[in-house]
């Protein structure tokens, strides 16, 4: 499909699955080599990330765990920058390597507050990879490890993205255009 309508607004495809799949094999692979004979806990933010979270595990060679958080602070197709915690981590990360798992980064309002949040649990570290980030939207000073895809400052749904929760199943990503 080359458009898509979802409620009242049209979306163009952005970007394919293929390409969404090189990316995560990318990401995958620069975690793998970093993380020989560690063992990471992963903590995926949902709901957006699900999608990228399974994608990017079928693509890991390493020991590792995963977990997951829910948090928001989109309501349509603004952000809310109101960061609300809906379900906490519920397992001790007091000295475990963790990576963030993002569906997207634009902002970073949310991911900073959650960073937050995690250090107060003492990890020996935090990295953050994403499928998506938004360059021109990013507002804070931490770092993001891993990026799959740099992306202009356009509202996207699709691969777990969306709009006002539909769209998270489709299989590339789109851009509004109305």
């Amino acid at each position: 499909m080359k458009t898509v309508k979802i409620k009242d607004k049209e979306f163009a495809i952005s970007i394919s699955s293929d390409k969404i799949q090189n990316a995560i094999k990318q990401v995958a692979s620069k975690i793998n080599n970093d993380y020989v004979g560690q063992q990471p806990l992963f903590i995926a933010v949902l709901n957006g990330s699900f999608m990228f979270a399974a994608d990017l595990f079928k693509n890991l060679a390493i020991e590792c765990e995963i977990s997951f958080i829910k948090v928001s602070s989109y309501q349509g197709t603004q952000t809310t920058e109101d960061v609300k915690e809906l379900i906490g981590l519920n397992q001790n990360i007091e000295g475990r390597r963790i990576i963030i798992l993002e569906d997207i980064v634009d902002t970073g309002i949310t991911l900073d507050t959650t960073i937050a949040k995690l250090k107060k649990h003492k990890p020996a570290d935090i990295k953050v990879a994403t499928l998506l980030y938004k360059p021109e939207a990013f507002k804070n000073q931490f770092i993001i490890d891993y990026v799959g895809i740099e992306i202009p400052n356009d509202f996207i749904v699709g691969y777990g993205l969306d709009y006002d929760g539909l769209g998270r199943n489709l299989s590339d990503i789109y851009k509004i255009i109305n």
